[in-house]
């Protein structure tokens, strides 16, 4: 019988061997998170159906209709409004998002989307309860940390999981009907536990569905369905000079102290010594990152996996694109 090989567990260390970057990751995702929440309180940025106008860093946001249905300006006098005051504005945030995404990548996914953050969080917890991110993976992650911290798998974290994961839901569906109603109004029907009967339809049905979504469908979600993260990943594509998680390949013989680790902390289930077509919707959070300077931390050649850009970044792909060399016939 084949003795199971056994990956040794090193010393917890409180050190950081990638700077403190997902700390800092973390704390822009938290800030963005109660940004989410508060935008709409403070009318930074919500559309109220009630009034029938947006509202955007406090002050009323119209687009200028109002003056063609009482007759002070014609239709093309409307139809310039509606570009300069609407179109214009949406799409210049879109050119902002592409143009860092060409660049850069998915940094907003990874660093700041708020729905990204419940993807890492409720992965964690389901991991505690049945060793796995997800319910479709098949195998079990392995019981420790990248820094060597051992983590103990039981299915009583399902009693926290599931709460967690409809908590979320419940904050996120009353949040969105905040963006579509006076807040204060919202809030207040919920203090009162009185809401009206749409407040109420939109809070249950969105409860539902994303407490379905969290459960089962969360990184699937961002990998398959999320139009913002679409549109990320096809300008990253289209710059082959753009950041991307680089891999030492000639040094692939040092992974063989690893296990892994690269591969079991990615929240998209992707596998970050690859290249960069199969990396398509990559966040750019750097964990694979982080756990290969944490696991080859020991190492004086440093970690294999690192960001890289510009020259680099096109010498990465083609060491993946290179024919192997053939063998010769003895």
């Amino acid at each position: 019988m084949a003795t199971p090989r056994v990956i040794p567990i090193r010393p917890v260390t409180t050190a950081r061997p990638d700077g403190g970057r997902q700390r800092l990751r973390r704390w822009a995702q938290g800030g963005f998170f109660v940004l989410f929440v508060l935008a709409p309180v403070f009318d930074l940025l919500r559309y109220d159906l009630v009034a029938g106008h947006a509202w955007l860093l406090g002050f009323e946001w119209h687009a200028g209709l109002e003056d063609f249905s009482a007759g002070h300006i014609d239709a093309l006098g409307a139809v310039l409004r509606v570009i300069g005051r609407v179109l214009l504005p949406i799409l210049a945030v879109g050119a902002v998002l592409i143009g860092v995404a060409w660049r850069w990548g998915r940094l907003y996914c990874g660093w700041l989307c708020p729905h990204f953050s419940v993807v890492e969080t409720i992965n964690g917890f389901m991991r505690r309860a049945i060793g796995r991110p997800s319910v479709w993976e098949a195998r079990e992650l392995p019981p420790w940390e990248p820094d060597g911290t051992p983590v103990r798998y039981d299915r009583l974290w399902w009693l926290v999981t599931v709460p967690l994961a409809v908590g979320f839901a419940f904050v996120w569906a009353v949040v969105l009907l905040t963006y579509l109603l006076p807040p204060f109004q919202v809030y207040g029907h919920l203090q009162a536990l009185a809401p009206t009967r749409n407040e109420f339809i939109f809070i249950t049905a969105g409860t539902l569905v994303l407490s379905a979504e969290f459960l089962f469908a969360r990184h699937l979600f961002c990998r398959y369905a999320c139009a913002v993260g679409l549109f990320q990943s096809l300008a990253w594509m289209g710059n082959k000079s753009a950041m991307v998680v680089g891999f030492a390949r000639e040094r692939a013989a040092d992974c063989a102290s690893c296990y892994s680790a690269c591969d079991h902390v990615c929240p998209m289930r992707l596998k970050p010594r690859n290249i960069k077509r199969a990396m398509f919707t990559c966040t750019q959070c750097a964990q694979c990152v982080s756990a290969c300077e944490t696991t080859q931390r020991d190492n004086p050649r440093g970690p294999l996996l690192q960001w890289v850009s510009g020259e680099a970044a096109r010498h990465n792909e083609a060491a993946f694109s290179a024919p192997k060399p053939e063998r010769k016939s003895q």
